[in-house]
């Protein structure tokens, strides 16, 4: 069976707020010593992930 994907459309001010709580937690994470390889593939995903330009119509 596939695995499910989920896409998350976000604008350019919502991925600096998510970036920085992920580095956040990152930081947490390595003061408490736990691993962070789950945190910095998350922040290698926003990162990289394309932009897409999509028009938004309010009604």
């Amino acid at each position: 069976m596939r695995e499910k994907k989920n896409h998350l459309y976000v604008d350019s001010q919502e991925r600096s707020i998510l970036l920085h709580s992920l580095v956040e937690l990152k930081n947490q994470l390595i003061q408490q010593g736990r691993y962070t390889v789950c945190v910095d593939e998350l922040i290698f995903k926003v990162v990289n992930a394309p932009i897409k330009r999509m028009k938004i119509e309010y009604v």
